[in-house]
């Protein structure tokens, strides 16, 4: 599989951030161009990986693309989210706190349900194993960022 590469990239971006986490918590310019890179990686990857056919590129990209346009207004609901919690991190309250968590678990179940009715309907547009296969990718792409926006961001003090 040939996400490899992404996922090495990822890794290696995130490793400066890392150790960077305790002195700067926000996502600054350099991190969200970054952001916007891998998501223009993610089409290729699906491009490479797909294999699709001439039909099936007419049905699944028009899909795609209205997925990705959703789910970047999630990704910057949580980068807002992100500098907010840089923002109140050595001074935060209790009652803060919990609407930062009252946030952050509303983009999460905003992310699974948009994640869920976007991959129904690239199901219904291609054969079942592509179908799978975009599913699959999805799953380990949005996994990787994760992990990578998390490793930046410490616990709440």
């Amino acid at each position: 599989m040939r996400i490899a590469p992404l996922a090495m990239a990822l890794v290696l971006a995130a490793l400066p951030l890392a150790s960077q986490a305790r002195e700067k918590i926000s996502l600054n310019s350099d991190e969200q161009v970054l952001l916007k890179q891998v998501q223009s990686d993610r089409r290729a990857i699906y491009a490479d990986n797909l294999d699709l056919t001439e039909a099936e590129s007419a049905s699944f990209w028009p899909i795609y693309d209205r997925y990705e346009a959703e789910r970047e207004k999630l990704d910057a609901r949580l980068v807002a989210l992100v500098n907010d919690f840089a923002a109140k991190y050595d001074k935060m309250t209790d009652a803060e706190a919990l609407k930062l968590l009252d946030e952050k678990l509303t983009i999460e179940r905003k992310q699974l349900e948009l994640r869920d009715e976007y991959t129904r309907k690239i199901a219904d547009a291609l054969p079942g194993r592509k179908a799978l296969r975009y599913a699959q990718i999805e799953s380990r792409i949005t996994n990787l960022m994760r992990r990578n926006l998390y490793t930046i961001v410490p616990l709440a003090r």
